[in-house]
């Protein structure tokens, strides 16, 4: 009947030091089955996999606020000031940095702060993920990598391009486009302007435009071929085309062999199907790179002092120089700030005692717990169930809860004795 099936020596020569104090939850739902699941008993019959599937739920959920968090992992942080969240990571309980004796260093969240998308704007206009932009009416733009071939010049009075005589394969031309790849769709939007009317009865052969994206590799998007006045927005996809060897670079030009003349304004070129995003967001960049605030002052200079010993208005949570952390959820990564480079970083967290067959074990101050919480997920889970046998049931797994928390919490009277002797009154023991 005894629990234990190996010898001392085999125990204290392995590896499964300490295991005594769990029970595996496959033991849990076995005993389950064998002494709540039967004729004449409590739940006359329940399948194995609803057993396996509430256990497995509670398991969960006590893992979270009743079991001891027991997971960590220590890292020497960085110059990015970034740590990856573990794989099998829910929340943290705390985290700390570790000096020279190792005595851990508690880190605070920095709330006010986050790593938001940081979103590739025109830098005059605000216009979203813009490769390209020019021309537009009212404002200016930087023509530092912009070139205006023979027959083409900026009209500084109306801010378009005027084409006053531009041959074939001439061309108003950016070399600075960056964003380009292949499989990506691109949207273009330009107004033509001043066409001068040719009667469809003339030999004169009608000039056009037509926009071409070059990607790093010369990879050609052609856009299509326009040659009146009208403002016109078209989305194409990048195609696989090296025929080139320009590369990064956008130009409108003539297409056709009669002479183009007329206008161009609002010139725009954005990626179509996402947002394109900095590589770094702004405000993650300041964090990292300032000097933390916290409990700056040695309250020996002149902040202190006049305050007659007092400090107003400082935020409890920043009054500690340890540094400062936050979560970034989508990344799954923790932001530390800057002062926390190059040391060692321990993160205590919880996970659901789920991830491997190894850790689905269950403390025994918890079992009891573990029991009642099955019986009262079946049987709430059922129909034609009376209400006084699920609150029953209900009662009892909140008692069985309380109980296991106050065995896990470990308050030992010697301990809390010792602590308190610090305290002006005294305890007699």
């Amino acid at each position: 009947m005894g629990l234990l099936n190996t010898t001392q020596q085999a125990y204290y020569q392995g590896n499964d030091h300490g295991g005594y104090q769990f029970t595996s939850l496959e033991d849990i739902i076995n005993q389950f089955m064998f002494v709540y699941v039967g004729e004449d008993k409590i739940i006359p019959k329940a399948r194995r996999v609803d057993v396996a599937f509430h256990a497995q739920r509670a398991m969960q959920e006590l893992s979270f606020d009743t079991f001891k968090s027991c997971k960590a992992q220590e890292i020497t942080l960085p110059s990015s000031l970034q740590m990856i969240l573990p794989h099998d990571y829910v929340n943290y309980t705390k985290v700390s940095w570790v000096d020279s004796v190792g005595i851990k260093h508690l880190l605070y969240p920095a709330s006010k702060t986050s790593n938001p998308s940081s979103i590739i704007q025109d830098a005059v206009s605000g216009v979203y993920s813009p490769m390209v932009t020019g021309f537009n009416q009212g404002f200016t733009t930087d023509e530092t990598y912009i070139t205006y071939e023979t027959g083409i010049a900026k009209n500084t009075t109306t801010n378009k391009v005027d084409f006053t005589a531009a041959e074939q394969f001439k061309k108003l031309n950016w070399d600075n486009v960056l964003n380009a790849e292949v499989g990506k769709s691109y949207t273009l939007t330009y107004t033509i302007s001043n066409v001068p009317y040719i009667d469809p009865a003339s030999s004169a052969t009608v000039g056009g435009l037509k926009g071409i994206l070059n990607d790093a590799y010369g990879n050609k998007l052609r856009f299509s071929l326009r040659t009146g006045n009208g403002t016109y927005t078209e989305t194409l996809t990048m195609p696989e085309d090296p025929s080139t060897v320009y590369e990064n670079r956008f130009w409108i030009q003539n297409q056709t062999t009669g002479l183009f003349t007329g206008s161009v304004s609002d010139v725009t070129l954005v990626e179509a199907t996402d947002v394109p995003l900095n590589s770094e967001s702004s405000t993650w960049s300041s964090y990292k790179s300032g000097t933390p605030s916290e409990n700056q002052d040695d309250y020996q200079d002149d902040t202190y002092w006049p305050l007659d010993g007092s400090r107003y208005g400082l935020d409890p949570q920043h009054a500690q120089a340890n540094g400062s952390f936050y979560i970034d959820c989508v990344s799954g990564k923790i932001h530390f700030s800057s002062n926390i480079a190059g040391k060692t970083v321990i993160l205590d967290y919880i996970s659901d005692s789920l991830g491997t067959d190894g850790e689905m074990q269950v403390h025994k101050f918890a079992e009891e717990a573990m029991y009642k919480w099955i019986s009262h997920a079946v049987m709430a889970g059922r129909i034609n169930v009376p209400e006084y046998q699920v609150n029953r049931f209900k009662k009892e797994r909140f008692a069985a809860v309380r109980t296991a928390k106050l065995r896990l919490s470990n308050i030992k009277l010697e301990e809390i004795t010792q602590i308190m002797r610090g305290k002006s009154k005294q305890i007699k023991h």
